[in-house]
């Protein structure tokens, strides 16, 4: 597989849970009611939404990427092995 259709085979698939995701985490949760390290955070409503998608999104597609990793098959031209 190309490089190009393997890096939108994980973009794409995370980029949809990472939208699943927010809205299911927004559904449940108020940004302006968020804490880090005791204090308010200090940031708008769309700022807090933005950064958790990116958050989001990067653990999918690492998790995604790892999955593709683990999935490719060996090459055949490593040393040592029996052809």
């Amino acid at each position: 597989m190309s490089s190009s259709r393997q890096l939108i085979g994980i973009l794409w698939p995370s980029f949809l849970l990472a939208c699943a995701i927010e809205i299911l985490v927004f559904a449940l949760v108020d940004p302006s009611d968020l804490h880090w390290g005791g204090e308010a955070l200090r940031m708008s409503r769309q700022g807090v939404y933005t950064v958790a998608f990116f958050l989001f999104w990067g653990m999918a597609a690492a998790s995604s990427a790892f999955t593709a990793l683990l999935a490719d098959p060996p090459s055949r031209d490593l040393p040592g092995r029996a052809q």
